[in-house]
């Protein structure tokens, strides 16, 4: 039996973005605008994004700009594609550039977004609300449409280096099935890859932020036993008494580690943070628990955050002596989420002075286009740029997003219209001047 030609695909993204490949080919100000929220009318939220779509979108876009090369690799399952677009230099001796954006993004709840998640609705005043506009859809759009007017104003342009672009999957989730499984495959490795570019974070102020550094995610369970029995009892080292001297005793070292953020000490990202996610005990009871029985096991759970300037190995013997001794029946288990050094045994940082001279022409050309940059920062989250920096390849995170409110998996993220146009702007000259560097 022949299948209808409408339940085809392949068929069916094409009716849907058939109008794209009239409007790419007008070079106003709107149309960037316009590709931006079809991008975001995608729904590549968790638990099931719909990556298919989404490079399928990418494609299209990336082959309606001249010289621009894709291909779609598929690391994991065919349920997980990899867009890598290339813009090749006069030089692929040299190594080359690696710009990245995710396609997933976080869940969204309807009722809690003044306007549709995934709707790209925007408002007279130039907000356009959706899911991933700041985190991270933005940058995807604003690389080719870069790429775009750099090409429009000079067809002759002809990059020194390489750039690449890769659209990777499941940053959200860890990455695991993206860039972990990219950075390992021999098309990765015959990029050659010199430089790399992933997301960062809006900027309340004038300025924009760039990160050299990201924390590194722990998942710390801690886990205590004792003597089960009746509710009136008063038992020594019970369970739940137990894990209870244990959440104080990580609640004193999450609020000296607090104090030093409230007092302009270090910033947010340069401490360590420890946030109870779960407890978990108590015998069950139907849809409650039962109150005269004392339980023999607890357990609490902690989102452990560590900046790459700590030693990890003192923070472990730290939770093995003060926060789960077990001369108080305690354990406990860390799963690290990333790595903290290098594969030289260096910490995860990238230098921002003149010993890397990346860092010279990525500043000059941020400031050749009227824009300032805040003091290098280490990212409080994770993001793809560890598995690059474990490799020893000098990596920033930026996103050109300034007087813009904070709103990364918030309801009712964000972004103006006039400051995506700007982000072009400057990635203009951030790509003209990374892909002439000689050095």
């Amino acid at each position: 039996m022949v299948e209808p030609i409408w339940h085809n695909r392949s068929f069916f993204l094409l009716l849907v973005f058939l109008p794209l490949l009239a409007v790419t080919t007008q070079q106003v100000p709107e149309t960037s605008i316009t590709r931006f929220q079809q991008y975001l009318r995608i729904n590549t939220a968790h638990p099931d994004p719909d990556y298919a779509t989404a490079v399928f979108y990418l494609n299209v876009l990336a082959k309606s700009i001249p010289n621009l090369q894709t291909k779609t690799l598929y690391l994991t399952t065919p349920e997980k594609p990899l867009l890598l677009v290339t813009l090749p230099g006069s030089n692929p001796s040299l190594p080359s550039i690696l710009f990245n954006s995710h396609l997933d993004s976080v869940p969204a709840e309807p009722s809690k977004w003044t306007h549709p998640p995934f709707s790209a609705h925007k408002t007279e005043d130039g907000s356009i609300f959706a899911r991933g506009a700041q985190d991270d859809k933005c940058i995807a759009i604003q690389y080719l449409e870069a790429i775009r007017n750099i090409l429009t104003t000079d067809p002759n342009f002809k990059p020194t280096r390489t750039l690449h672009i890769c659209y990777v999957p499941d940053e959200e989730i860890g990455g695991f099935d993206g860039m972990a499984k990219f950075v390992e495959s021999n098309d990765f490795k015959q990029l050659n890859v010199g430089f790399f570019l992933d997301e960062g974070q809006a900027s309340v102020t004038d300025s924009y932020r760039v990160f050299y550094a990201d924390r590194s995610p722990w998942n710390v369970v801690i886990k205590a036993v004792g003597i089960p029995g009746h509710g009136s009892r008063m038992y020594d080292n019970s369970a739940m008494e137990n894990l209870m001297k244990s959440v104080e005793v990580v609640s004193k070292f999450r609020e000296n580690q607090f104090d030093l953020v409230k007092a302009g000490l270090l910033l947010n990202s340069e401490v360590i943070s420890a946030n109870p996610v779960y407890l978990k005990s108590g015998i069950p009871s139907n849809s409650e628990f039962v109150m005269n029985m004392q339980p023999s096991e607890a357990e609490a759970g902690y989102d452990v955050r560590l900046p790459p300037t700590v030693d990890p190995d003192l923070l472990k013997k730290r939770i093995a002596e003060e926060w789960a001794p077990a001369t108080r029946n305690m354990s406990y288990h860390i799963v690290e989420k990333g790595p903290i050094r290098d594969r030289m045994g260096r910490p995860l940082m990238t230098a921002t002075n003149g010993s890397n001279p990346w860092w010279g022409v990525f500043k000059d050309a941020v400031e050749a286009c009227g824009g300032k940059l805040m003091k290098p920062e280490i990212l409080s989250s994770t993001t793809d740029a560890r598995f690059m920096r474990e490799l020893g390849i000098p990596t920033f995170g930026f996103s050109p997003m300034k007087n813009t409110p904070i709103l990364l998996h918030d309801h009712n993220e964000f972004l103006m219209d006039t400051v995506f146009l700007e982000g072009i702007k400057v990635y203009e000259s951030i790509i003209v001047s990374l892909t002439s560097f000689q050095g």
